[in-house]
């Protein structure tokens, strides 16, 4: 068996995919240590998970705190702030420095690794991966969490990725992805033989009966809750969602997650007097994920049209839902179109009509038996979209890597 490297740009705390591919691959006997960012006060620089996945951080460079567009936030978490004024060509740079000084760092950290396969988890990670596989003359494997040539908040950097992505995927051991869709775009695109594709699907989870949000909330009315779960960002259609509460009749909509523009939403909420209606929990651990969601009525996913990333999607939340019993309302791009429609989980809304969402949801709302019949769906489906139900694909991957003949 083998010691696995993976190397992801975060901080390894809620990364829900590339836990679950150590877990599976600890299960199947490899030794895999996940590098990862370290933010001091805030994470561990080194830890076990559990038996056969450990972590292993990088200092951040001095300045990891300045984010690109002027945003800068906390070691604890805390919401972005704008700063004064755009970054100076003269700042970006020498974030460009300090950000290769990191990279450098886990550059070393895998080459002194001893590891007999190098996991790269999205481009941000792939030339340090794919220069520490060459100087240590061992396989490399590329995992496409997304299309970053076409992605919300990429648009400065897509030459750059696609040339990345060009130089390197045709050079690495194997690759993977998300989707059916974006498979066939690097497959296309890069002209590499097809990624595997490994959804992202929460393990599966015994039948949950929690009271957790309303709890949480002290919600005083009975009427069904919409949860949206995930980050807060742009192109979520997560405005609109805030437009259609507005048109909402009795029921509460709640957003768990944080993200760049919760305090725009939160803004918007005040402007349409829903502060009693609509409400905000921050992210919440892995573990307790699942109780918070089990206890709302209704899923929903409003992820509009607006880049190839998104079109390509199916989401993690949509099987994050399913897993746990709930109806949804779903944006009807092709993916998640094709999971709804082919578990009939609930009802779906062309991206980004806010009309059209809000009736779904009303009617959603207004028919408890309707809800009951896409509940019972969902329960079927979590069966078969599950994590467990795909993992032996990963581990048969890496059996051919590293049993090539």
């Amino acid at each position: 068996m083998a010691r696995i490297a993976m190397l992801v740009w975060n901080e390894f705390v809620n990364d829900a995919r590339v836990l679950k591919e150590a877990q599976t691959l600890a299960e199947a006997g490899h030794q895999v240590v996940v590098h990862a960012l370290h933010t001091p006060g805030k994470t561990l620089e080194s830890e076990e998970l559990e038996p056969g996945v450990r972590v292993e951080r990088v200092v951040r460079s001095p300045f990891w705190s300045f984010r690109k567009g002027g945003v800068q936030a906390s070691a604890s978490g805390a919401p972005a702030q704008p700063v004064a004024s755009p970054p100076s060509t003269g700042h970006q740079l020498f974030r460009l420095s300090t950000r290769s000084i990191t990279h450098l760092r886990l550059w070393w950290r895998l080459v002194r690794s001893r590891a007999g396969v190098i996991h790269a988890h999205d481009v941000n990670t792939l030339p340090t991966a794919w220069l520490a596989s060459k100087w240590l003359g061992i396989p490399l494997v590329y995992d496409a969490h997304e299309i970053s040539t076409d992605r919300e908040g990429y648009k400065a950097f897509r030459k750059w990725v696609g040339w990345i992505e060009k130089t390197i995927m045709p050079k690495v051991a194997a690759s993977i992805t998300t989707t059916d869709l974006r498979a066939k775009f690097f497959a296309r695109a890069y002209h590499v033989p097809r990624p595997l594709v490994l959804q992202n699907r929460p393990r599966r989870v015994p039948l949950l009966e929690s009271n957790r949000l309303r709890e949480h909330l002290q919600l005083k009315e009975p009427w069904p809750l919409v949860v949206y779960q995930g980050g807060l960002q742009r192109g979520r259609g997560l405005d609109r969602l805030v437009e259609a509460a507005a048109r909402l009749r009795g029921a509460y909509v709640v957003f768990v997650g944080g993200g760049n523009i919760e305090g725009q939403l939160r803004g918007r909420v005040r402007e349409y007097g829903l502060e009693q209606r609509v409400f905000f929990i921050p992210t919440v651990s892995l573990d307790e994920l699942p109780h918070y969601t089990a206890s709302a009525d209704i899923g929903v996913q409003p992820i509009e049209n607006t880049c190839l990333n998104h079109f390509t999607t199916d989401s993690n939340k949509l099987f994050e839902y399913v897993a746990v019993g709930l109806p949804v309302v779903a944006s009807a791009l092709p993916e998640i179109a094709r999971v709804v429609k082919g578990h009939d989980l609930g009802i779906l809304t062309p991206a980004g009509d806010v009309e059209a969402l809000a009736e779904a949801l009303q009617r959603l709302v207004d028919d408890p038996e309707l809800r009951a019949r896409y509940s019972a769906s969902a329960r079927r489906a979590a069966a078969k979209l599950n994590w467990e139900a795909q993992e032996s694909a990963l581990v048969d991957l890496y059996r051919r890597i590293l049993s090539p003949d």
